[in-house]
């Protein structure tokens, strides 16, 4: 069989034009992450399609756009007194994640239509409509998540930046499956050495993690505990599920919050270093190598996660932690394709 027959051109540049996305994808994951731990989000309090392609050009927009964030309980509360010149500091951080989003949805859209057009989306013409979709819904929630910090809290609602997360995750995850799909990748049959629907139970707990992890950012939780193993000095906390009903543990209560992602994380590492195990001794093809790199990215994962930790949540740190799950997210995604297929 032939490399044309294996790729057919048609079907290789869809899947550059979903690389792309996914690409972009996660670069608004990173730039979400940095807007988040640098309090940045609440700086644009309007939703403007062409704002968001042209910031404030000149001295009196940005006084307008400063004038706008002053009506914030954020501002009134926590940045009293902050200077214009500090204020275009987080603006720049919210400008670009809206930016980026703008921009995915054109470099998403104007493709798809030709594509559709000269009918080289062949059977993925669905779910390019689920993307676009999902793309739309992403949007809305955003925006959803902005409003719930504008004027009745300091920060938005934890429980909404998750699901803002988790949908970014998910369109990463639809993208990534159908731009190896448009690949024919792979192109034969593996084996990863155990039960092919493994790798998916891994993704399930990955998502947990981040999950909990986006609970515990949004909740500004990252520098309560700067020790490791230990959780302020306690192997299992005194004050976690301290609060009443569960959920407000979830979204308020650092002991705990630090408690489940932490456990999630070793879960995680110690899952995804088993099958990697497991795959190289046992596994073939694309199976046992995507596996193997599965380990590795949670290694490293576990090793950032320990060092942000200790290191009282630095914004660098915090990021290459971020941008850790992503990879590991994918990583286990190519791995488990390659066994399913």
């Amino acid at each position: 069989m032939s490399e044309e027959d294996i790729w057919p051109p048609r079907q290789r540049l869809v899947g550059i034009w979903l690389l792309i996305i996914c690409v972009l994808v996660f670069a608004m994951i990173m730039v979400g992450g940095a807007t988040r731990l640098t309090d940045s989000g609440l700086s644009i309090t309007e939703w403007n399609f062409m704002k968001h392609f042209v910031p404030p050009m000149g001295e009196a927009a940005w006084s307008q756009e400063f004038a706008l964030y002053q009506q914030t309980m954020e501002y009134q509360a926590q940045n009293n007194g902050m200077t214009l010149a500090e204020f275009r500091q987080i603006y720049w951080w919210e400008w670009g994640h809206r930016f980026l989003g703008q921009l995915l949805g054109l470099v998403f859209a104007i493709p798809a239509l030709i594509f559709l057009l000269t009918g080289r989306l062949r059977g993925r013409f669905r779910v390019t409509l689920v993307l676009f979709a999902l793309g739309g819904l992403q949007g809305a929630i955003g925006w959803w998540m902005v409003t719930s910090g504008l004027f009745d809290r300091l920060d938005v609602s934890p429980f909404r930046l998750a699901i803002h997360l988790a949908m970014a995750f998910f369109i990463l995850a639809l993208g990534l499956w159908t731009a190896l799909g448009a690949f024919a990748w792979p192109a034969q049959r593996t084996q990863p050495g155990t039960w092919r629907w493994a790798p998916f139970v891994l993704m399930a707990l990955i998502f947990i993690q981040v999950m909990l992890g986006a609970l515990l950012a949004g909740s500004d939780g990252g520098m309560a505990y700067a020790d490791w193993p230990k959780i302020g000095g306690e192997w299992i906390p005194s004050s976690a599920f301290g609060l009443e009903g569960f959920w407000p543990n979830l979204t308020e209560e650092h002991a705990t919050q630090h408690l489940l992602h932490r456990t999630a994380g070793y879960v995680v590492a110690i899952f995804a270093l088993s099958l990697a195990a497991i795959a190289l001794i046992r596994g073939q093809g694309e199976a046992r190598w995507t596996l193997g790199l599965v380990g590795l990215a949670a290694l490293l994962q576990a090793g950032l996660g320990i060092m942000t930790v200790l290191a009282a949540s630095p914004l660098s740190l915090g990021l290459l932690h971020q941008a850790g799950a992503a990879v590991l997210w994918m990583t286990t995604l190519a791995a488990a394709r390659a066994a399913w297929r």
